[in-house]
């Protein structure tokens, strides 16, 4: 068999809404360059199936010269009716559309073949192109036999590959041992991976994509919310979802809440306790209190204990000139530190009345760009957001000037001269009365008010000119704004995330090796179309910290150096351990030692019960292992590869694992691994043959 070159190879990557396809690795992995809509749609003839909708429409018959003379409109046939009518496509139409996956599984096997040879059709390859089939985790071992006998009849091909979708996705990522969470649009597939095998599989259903879109139009119902509406909602970045246990912008509890008033009284303490935090500072006399230290008398005692300046004892001591000159320089002092506690008082308030821009997490309403797309009909057509008025409207009418002297005659005849010249200025041009500051006492307006009208301006020209954009761009749509309260933030509810972490938790347990299930909590590679609404990934793994993951110092409590054989010392000493003993001891009595911590011991590390010991190395041989392997101690997001300079996102991740995968099965290998299946290995063996490559189960 000659070698395959790059740019024969075709690889699909069927999903239940969106297939991916493209024909030629290049050399430098890219994005997929095709992505179709996985649906098919009955054809006229109710057998077959089209790729777009097909509606008849009769045609206009042309009244012309010959038509009228002839006569022949009162006898047409049946036979020249039915040529009247014209076959139409509608690629946007999805009315009566079918899909053939539902939820991963293929629920219509013929329109799925029909759907493969349109994509095939699409490319036109050639007859030395390799098939690379990315299969879905629900796909059956009859599944993957039928697709096999339907590639190698219809499509000629001399190599396939079918390789399911998790493993291609650690391809991408090149991480032999990793957990791969697919968020796809009806469930959430969840493939644990151990030396770049498929170990354990689990899904969880009706958790996917639509799932959200479903929860966002049940708390929008009463605003009239559709589905479209709802779709756009979850794909815009208002809609996040936030960590477990952040409270939703306007139910804050507040930071002080007074459940000790005498506390808060004598110590300023909001509380008492071990948790009491003091805000203010306590009353009385002293260092570190609202008063303060009390003030002693002069050095030279000047003043005495009752505050009263001693005048006589000043003029004695001849220091007069030096005491005033500490008076002026101490009153001095307290004016600059008022004034600076002034100015910062201030800045203070002037900072706090200037409006910011918060996060959205912190928003508790925000607005919501809705485009929602209008018909084909000329009147739609003409309904587009209509044209700004440029001209102001004025509030108030902006109060008189007061008359100004004449001018003398040679003085007006110069200033009217330029005026007559000058153009006139359009009303769209002119300045909102509001923004002009009259003057006051013939002066101009204030050059601030001048440059904030300005800024206004420019704005609101940007903004039209964005306006007009997007409405060239998308003739067809009209943007309305919907205001949303924090209903943005509840797209996935608790029960949603707990569901997926649930079947994380239980696809990890069931790696059969023990020691790798830790590797495959420190390399969790979320993916999917799914995952890309805002703030699901930080969601999930706060709820899979919060429900599985375990401290390492609560992890090794029961593996302390200390033999697990010796008594519970007792208060007269007889029972303390002594390192002297040189022979092992038997387990002591029920009532000597704490029955749970022995048999907790004891089951997680077998080693140090003598009985156990024997079995334990009979079935395992001489290694053993002390990993506590129910829970993990840590959890971790594995980073995506970075020598793929046309990867920004790897929502898609599955396809680049797809191209990785058949550069590395059909050019680099050329099937001396046996990763695909011949065209004379499937004339031999038959379809039954794809089962013995490995990359499905």
């Amino acid at each position: 068999m000659p070698p395959f070159k790059d740019e024969n190879v075709l690889v699909i990557a069927p999903g239940s809404q969106t297939t991916l396809a493209q024909l030629g690795l290049p050399e430098s992995f890219t994005p997929a360059s095709h992505r179709f809509p996985t649906r098919m749609f009955q054809a006229p003839d109710g057998k077959t199936f089209e790729p777009y909708k097909i509606r008849s429409i009769k045609k206009e018959k042309a009244q012309d010269a010959d038509t009228e003379m002839g006569g022949t409109a009162d006898g047409e046939s049946k036979e020249e009716v039915e040529e009247d009518e014209e076959l139409i496509e509608y690629p946007e139409d999805e009315e009566g559309a079918i899909w053939p996956l539902k939820e991963g599984r293929i629920e219509n096997m013929p329109a799925f073949f029909a759907f493969l040879q349109f994509i095939h059709g699409t490319f036109s390859p050639g007859l030395h192109t390799p098939v690379m089939l990315i299969a879905q985790p629900a796909w059956t071992a009859k599944d993957h036999e039928d697709l096999t006998q339907f590639i190698f009849e219809k499509f000629r091909t001399p190599a396939f590959c079918i390789m399911d979708s998790g493993l291609a996705t650690s391809y991408a990522f090149g991480i032999g041992n990793a957990t791969v969470i697919d968020v796809g649009f009806e469930k959430v597939d969840v493939t644990a991976v151990t030396d770049f095998q498929i170990s354990a599989k689990g899904t969880a259903p009706r958790t996917g994509g639509e799932a959200m879109t479903q929860r966002l139009m049940e708390l929008l119902a009463s605003k009239g919310f559709t589905r479209e509406m709802a779709e756009q909602l979850k794909k815009s970045p208002i809609c996040e979802i936030l960590a477990p246990g952040t409270p939703f912008p306007g139910s804050e509890v507040p930071d002080e809440v007074v459940s000790n008033p005498a506390a808060l009284a004598s110590t300023g303490a909001s509380s008492s306790g071990p948790s009491a935090k003091i805000t203010e500072a306590p009353r009385g006399p002293g260092p570190d209190t609202e008063v303060g230290e009390e003030e002693g008398g002069a050095e030279d005692g000047a003043v005495d204990n009752d505050g009263v300046l001693d005048v006589a004892s000043i003029v004695a001591s001849g220091k007069t000139q030096e005491f005033l000159a500490k008076k002026e320089k101490e009153k001095a002092d307290k004016a600059a530190s008022r004034k600076a506690a002034k100015d910062a008082r201030e800045a203070a308030e002037a900072a706090a009345a200037k409006p910011t821009r918060l996060p959205n997490s912190k928003r508790p309403r925000a607005m919501f760009h809705y485009e929602e797309a209008v018909s084909d009909t000329p009147d739609a057509k003409r309904q587009k957001t209509p044209e700004p008025v440029p001209a102001p409207i004025v509030e108030e009418p902006a109060p008189a000037p007061a008359p100004a002297p004449a001018p003398a005659p040679e003085a007006a005849a110069t200033e009217s001269a330029p005026a007559a010249t000058e153009p006139a200025v359009a009303p769209a041009e002119a300045p909102a009365a509001s923004d002009a500051v009259p003057a006051t006492n013939g002066d101009a307006p204030a050059p601030e008010d001048e440059e904030a009208a300005k800024r206004e301006q420019a704005k609101a020209v940007r903004r039209d000119e964005k306006r007009k954009a997007r409405e060239d761009e998308n003739p067809g749509r009209v943007r309305k704004d919907i205001e949303i309260g924090i209903e943005r933030f509840q797209a996935a509810s608790p029960e949603y995330l707990d569901m997926i972490a649930d079947t994380i938790y239980r696809t990890i347990l069931s790696v059969d090796e023990v020691s790798k299930r830790q590797d495959a909590w420190d390399a969790l590679i979320i993916c999917g179309s799914g995952s890309k609404v805002r703030g699901f990934r930080d969601a999930l793994i706060g709820t899979l910290n919060n429900r599985y993951l375990v401290s390492p110092s609560s992890a090794t409590m029961f593996m302390s150096e200390l033999p697990s054989n010796l008594a519970t010392p007792s208060g007269t000493g007889a029972q303390t351990p002594n390192a002297s003993y040189s022979t092992p001891h038997g387990f002591p009595s029920a009532s000597a030692v704490n029955p749970l911590l022995l048999a907790a011991t004891t089951a997680q590390n077998p080693a140090l019960n003598p009985n156990m010991a024997a079995s334990f190395s009979g079935m395992h041989g001489n290694s053993s292992h002390s990993s506590h392997s129910q829970s993990p101690t840590s959890i971790k997001i594995a980073s995506p590869p970075g020598y793929f300079p046309e990867w920004k996102s790897y929502e898609d991740a599955v396809f680049l694992g797809a191209q990785v995968a058949s550069k590395v099965i059909f050019v680099v290998d050329q099937g001396a691994s046996k990763g695909f299946l011949s065209r004379v290995e499937f004339n031999e063996e038959g379809p039954q043959a794809i089962h013995q490559l490995g990359l499905v189960f």
